[in-house]
């Protein structure tokens, strides 16, 4: 049996302006990257302006387990099935960010039959992009240190500064650092810390701004800190922006790149749902509306974190409406839900699955209900799944009306998903009410409690001493109409990742507010949530190697 970089590099690929020219994108506007990765001008969706958007399809899963569920791997299979059904369709993915890659979670380019390619490329260095994202972020830090250093003309007080610098590798040791030791000359003494680069305010600007001078106005935005009277600096005073904007000006145009199958996919933007708003960027999904009749994206983790940013803040900020929504889920997967070790995943066991599949009648509850969006749902099917398990599923679902589609692109590639495009297609026939979770004019404390008890199903958000008080002064400083991007772990609807498929009687602890104020919304901490991960205890970069022929092994 192949593995998923074996399939890869055996894909027989088509020069990028092939693909290109399957979406009608003009020579004008692409910048290759070699003969399978470009970058397209945003300029391109300013002279598409007019031309009618196709059908957004929002693929989403159940909360994450170590058994897998294979959500981009969906994703990608979906969009070659609507392709090989006769739809013009394109892929809308985020980028993998190098701390999963080298960690334990892996990449992001999907699996077996649907995969994106170059898959090394992609879930490597791919155009740099988050590296631009590094240099930015750390560029304002630097900027930060050296105004102190020089005067601090702005009364910035060293203990409240709130920005972070960035890597993309998972380094536990670099969460909390003092910096600035040694001679006068070497900087001022201070606490400070690493974020992981796809956690970083300036990924979430990246993805959520329109065109260059958009980008550059959110990026003075930024709230870096507080001066010693309790005011809050912005970027654009310490004139940080324009320079930062500068090395973002080509991270901010999508990447084309393909499938196995040939289907034009995006791949822009940063991941990790858990931490940030995890979505695809803004440019890449508007443009893909407006080059295909279908768009299919996905949103990270399970669908209490991804899919309820992507709607309560990407679609807002974007004025985007989706058509219909996937959700992802596996025998497997909601075995584990129920209580079964991983080591027995594989035997039948209807008497768990009945336990684990409240998780997944719960997200269909949410999308349907909450945020009145048509739904079906994807099951990736294993070798071992029983027909009785795979019966109880579907009846389940059926309860709720909600109609379940076999997904076997891992194995098949687009032939294994066509029953799920043809749902797909029916799905997006119809209207929907599309609503938001909350009022984007409520108060901060009712839009984190509407999330914790409309999307979570817990009794009630409670916050720590510390939460409160920042909660005080975000109001006072004018913040409160901006929507909540929840911090939260993924395995779980609950701030604790031991409690699976859908508990109750449990609250929802925020211990921590701060505001993306360039980003535009407050980011809420829960549990023990962190936003710099640390490596395994056997990272997956212990398999990783390099051939004397440049070719890579061990990379899923």
């Amino acid at each position: 049996m192949l593995t998923d970089i074996q399939i890869a590099q055996n894909c027989k690929k088509k020069n990028i302006l092939e693909i290109a020219k399957k979406v009608d994108i003009d020579k004008k506007y692409i910048e290759q990257y070699g003969n399978f990765k470009a970058k397209i001008d945003y300029h391109l969706l300013e002279d598409l302006k007019d031309k009618e958007d196709g059908k957004l399809i929002l693929v989403t899963a159940i909360n994450p387990t170590s058994a897998g569920e294979g959500k981009t791997t969906t994703t990608v299979g979906l969009a070659d099935a609507l392709t090989k059904l006769g739809k013009k369709t394109m892929v809308t993915l985020r980028e993998p960010s190098l701390g999963p890659v080298f960690g334990i979670k892996g990449g992001a380019a999907g699996g077996g039959y649907a995969q994106v390619v170059p898959m090394e490329d992609i879930n490597l260095h791919f155009t740099g992009d988050i590296h631009a994202v590094s240099a930015a972020n750390n560029l304002l830090a630097a900027m930060i240190d050296n105004h102190i250093q020089q005067g601090n003309s702005l009364n910035i007080d060293p203990r409240r500064i709130s920005w972070k610098r960035a890597i993309d590798i998972n380094d536990r040791q670099l969460r909390n650092i003092v910096c600035g030791l040694g001679t006068r000359s070497d900087g001022t003494p201070r606490e400070d810390g690493f974020d992981i680069t796809v956690a970083s305010e300036v990924m979430a600007i990246l993805c959520l701004s329109n065109n260059i001078t958009d980008l550059k106005q959110r990026l003075g935005n930024i709230t870096i800190g507080y001066t010693y009277d309790g005011n809050p600096i912005k970027a654009k005073e310490l004139k940080a922006h324009g320079a930062m904007a500068a090395l973002l000006k080509d991270a901010l145009k999508p990447n084309l790149v393909q499938t196995l199958e040939a289907t034009p996919a995006f791949i822009h933007g940063g991941p990790f749902a858990n931490i940030a708003h995890g979505c695809n960027s803004i440019v890449a999904t508007k443009l893909a509306l407006k080059l295909a009749d279908y768009t299919v994206t996905e949103a990270g983790f399970g669908a209490d974190l991804g899919a309820e940013k992507f709607l309560d803040i990407k679609c807002r900020v974007a004025d985007l409406k989706p058509d219909a929504v996937v959700i992802v889920a596996t025998c497997r997967a909601l075995k584990n839900h129920g209580g079964v070790d991983k080591k027995d995943l594989n035997q039948e066991n209807l008497v768990v699955l009945k336990k684990g599949l409240p998780n997944l009648l719960q997200h269909i509850d949410n999308i349907k209900n909450v945020f009145k969006l048509p739904v079906v749902v994807a099951i990736n099917r294993f070798s071992d799944d029983s027909a009785e398990e795979l019966k109880l599923i579907e009846d389940k679902c059926k309860e709720l009306n909600v109609n379940v589609a076999l997904s076997e692109v891992f194995s098949k590639g687009s032939k294994g998903g066509i029953d799920l495009a043809n749902e797909v297609i029916k799905l997006t026939k119809k209207t929907n009410q599309f609503d938001f979770a909350y009022d984007i004019n409520d108060s901060i404390y009712n839009k984190l409690n509407t999330i914790a008890t409309k999307i979570y199903h817990s009794d009630k958000v409670e916050l720590t001493s510390n939460a409160l008080k920042q909660l005080r002064q975000l109001e006072e400083l004018g913040f409160s109409n901006l929507p909540i991007c929840m911090a939260k772990t993924q395995y779980s609807f609950s701030d604790d990742p031991k409690k699976l498929a859908a508990p109750k009687n449990f609250s929802i602890t925020v211990r921590e507010l701060k505001v993306s104020s360039g980003a535009g919304f407050i980011v809420a901490l829960t549990g023990d949530i962190m936003t710099m991960p640390g490596l395994p205890k056997v990272p997956a970069a212990e398999s990783i190697d390099v051939d004397d022929h440049g070719i890579i092994t061990g990379l899923f």
